[in-house]
């Protein structure tokens, strides 16, 4: 039986619900809270190596994460996604950190916010649907391999009692979702390895060792530098990198989201949210950020989160750790969270999309553009430059392909050569068409019908032009016919000024 639309809609509904109706229901809520909490301890780690990437004090970071995270909450245009200072950021702010302070970090920031809130308001998020399926599924599966690889430092080279206690974590990861679902497996797992590692007083790394954890409320961070053209100069390229690098990631991940909730997300609200929610973040706490699609994938998959409120949860458990708990936060293992990440890890993977049969059935441009996509995000560590490589090639192949379904048909009649073309022209397509034509050959008249073609470009108006004169120092006249509306304004304003 087919579903009805209102079923559908019922359906979706019950899938993920509101705000509200977790608030309402104790059993929603108690599964909001508790991947807040999970959340919370899988970000700690990361924010913490991030800040030593972008080369400021991890509570810089922690308490950024804490702003973006609460701030998004309200603010952001898709609902249990979590945002906070991360790598991304980190690798892009990290060259002008290190070759001229610190201190340029705060302006840096609000700038960034300033044209990510210009990109939502303008409604330019909505570019993101121009980013192909190959692409996307490239960036998932490099941010799967990252956030493994990122991992592998925790268990490698260390001490022999880490591998037990990553072994359990692993398997309460594994298993006890088989056995009930009432609390995130993730949860406790961190806590049984957390206990077992204090009360046998076992010498293993844990969150301690990544850096200061603790200290409290900070104020707001301080303007250190003039705010003047010099300073915009300097700033001004890092900035845009930030923006433009934190919306990719950003609507990446919403996009992810949607789909494994199989819900919308406001893209326009997510970009000028988390423009205002980086300017908050830059003005108490001093680092900017963007969505972690990792942690989002805890959030969303292992604790099962639908609303604002599991990302409300993790930012302020985030900020009580810090401020009041942070010696209990520092006794988790590292062991634990790599284990957990790890499993985050694989489970981001697509793995269907590298399935042999998969493969053999996939266009060969499709797979070479995944695995570009890939490639370049791990070759260096840049979402951002992988994403723009995999579109740009996407680009290139899809226009070789566009520009071979034009043809031209020629029939010779009673004075008359008439042409029929087919398919888009465009400079892929157009600049072979004038060869298509027996300028010498044909009668005195010529008609060409446009009426299954259309003109997209400037290059196939050049070459119209072209053809027109070639015609004419045949000493032969050609008719263009069939062109519609769009197609004969565009020809009409540019022709007979390209030459």
């Amino acid at each position: 039986m087919t579903a009805t639309p209102t079923t559908t809609s019922a359906t979706a509904s019950a899938a993920n619900p509101t705000t509200l109706q977790a608030l309402r229901r104790p059993r929603l809520l108690t599964t909001e809270v508790l991947a807040g909490v999970v959340t919370t301890l899988a970000l700690i780690p990361e924010v913490i190596s991030f800040s030593v990437i972008a080369g400021v004090d991890p509570t810089v970071s922690l308490m950024a994460s804490v702003v973006l995270a609460i701030s998004m909450s309200f603010l952001g245009g898709r609902p249990a996604m979590i945002t906070a200072a991360a790598g991304t950021v980190a690798l892009v702010v990290a060259p002008l950190v290190h070759t001229h302070g610190v201190q340029y970090l705060l302006p840096t920031i609000v700038l960034a916010g300033l044209v990510q809130i210009v990109f939502g308001v303008t409604g330019l998020a909505r570019l993101m649907r121009f980013i192909p399926r190959s692409v996307m599924i490239g960036f998932v599966n490099a941010l799967g391999i990252l956030i493994f690889t990122a991992q592998l430092q925790h268990v490698l080279g260390v001490p022999a009692a880490v591998y037990p206690l990553f072994a359990l974590t692993l398997v309460i990861v594994l298993v006890l979702p088989r056995i009930t679902k009432a609390v995130p497996a993730p949860l406790v797992a961190i806590i049984v390895v957390t206990a077992i590692a204090t009360i046998a007083h076992l010498a293993v790394p844990t969150v301690g060792d990544e850096g200061d954890t603790g200290g409290g409320l900070p104020g707001l961070t301080a303007l250190q530098v003039p705010l003047d053209l010099e300073t915009l100069r300097l700033i001004a390229p890092t900035a845009l990198s930030v923006a433009f690098v934190g919306l990719l990631e950003t609507l990446l991940t919403a996009k992810l989201v949607d789909d494994l909730t199989d819900s919308r997300s406001d893209k326009s609200r997510e970009s000028w949210g988390l423009g205002i929610a980086n300017i908050l973040a830059g003005l108490w706490g001093g680092i900017g950020g963007c969505a972690m699609i990792g942690q989002t994938v805890v959030n969303v998959k292992l604790g099962r989160a639908r609303t604002r409120i599991s990302t409300l949860v993790a930012g302020v458990l985030l900020l009580v750790l810090v401020t009041v708990l942070s010696d209990l936060m520092e006794q988790i293992p590292m062991a634990a969270l790599a284990a957990v990440m790890m499993v985050v890890a694989i489970s981001t993977v697509d793995l269907h999309s590298v399935r042999p049969a998969t493969l053999r059935r996939m266009p060969l441009s499709e797979t070479c553009v995944m695995l570009v996509t890939v490639a370049v995000v791990v070759a260096t560590s840049n979402l951002a430059l992988g994403v723009a490589a995999g579109v740009l090639l996407a680009m290139v192949l899809f226009a070789r392909r566009v520009a071979h379904v034009t043809t031209v048909e020629r029939v010779v009649g009673e004075g008359i050569a008439e042409y029929a073309v087919r398919g888009p022209l465009f400079f892929g397509s157009s600049n072979d068409l004038v060869e298509q034509f027996a300028y010498a050959q044909d009668p005195p008249l010529v008609s060409v019908d446009f009426s299954a073609a259309q003109i997209w470009d400037a290059s196939t108006v050049a070459v119209l032009d072209s053809l027109q004169s070639k015609y004419a120092d045949h000493g032969k006249d050609v008719r263009f016919t069939g062109l519609d509306e769009r197609s004969t304004r565009f020809h009409g304003r540019l022709t007979g000024t390209l030459n």
